[in-house]
């Protein structure tokens, strides 16, 4: 069985994820199938809509990489935590967000997403 601090480090991986058919294989393993994605600037549903959002930012802002900012808080089928946008050669992240994952069992049907500091 998975744990949620798993669970976040395949959603991670996703982000981070650039072959385009290994990222929509992960989606499809780590997602349910009538899954959505919320933040400020992007309303996405299902699979093909999250991996549509993720390649966009992938290329909007190549060569970051997403890691875990601190503990993964986790109760019933809810986990939240931050994520830290790195660039390369850079000590101090260009964005800083917060996600809270809302699952189905084992697969994430919900993410809402809050971005506390954004790329000038």
């Amino acid at each position: 069985m998975n744990t949620m601090k798993d669970i976040v480090a395949r959603y991670l991986d996703s982000w981070n994820q650039i072959d385009a058919g290994v990222r929509r294989a992960n989606i499809r393993g780590l997602f349910a199938e009538q899954c959505s994605y919320t933040d400020p600037n992007a309303t996405v549903l299902r699979h093909d809509g999250i991996d549509g959002l993720i390649g966009a930012v992938q290329k909007q802002f190549a060569g970051l990489s997403f890691v875990l900012g601190g503990s993964v808080d986790a109760h019933h089928d809810v986990a939240r935590f931050t994520w830290h946008a790195m660039a390369p050669g850079r000590q101090e992240p260009v964005a800083i967000g917060f996600d809270v994952l809302v699952m189905d069992g084992s697969r994430i049907k919900q993410v809402v997403g809050f971005l506390d500091k954004l790329p000038g």
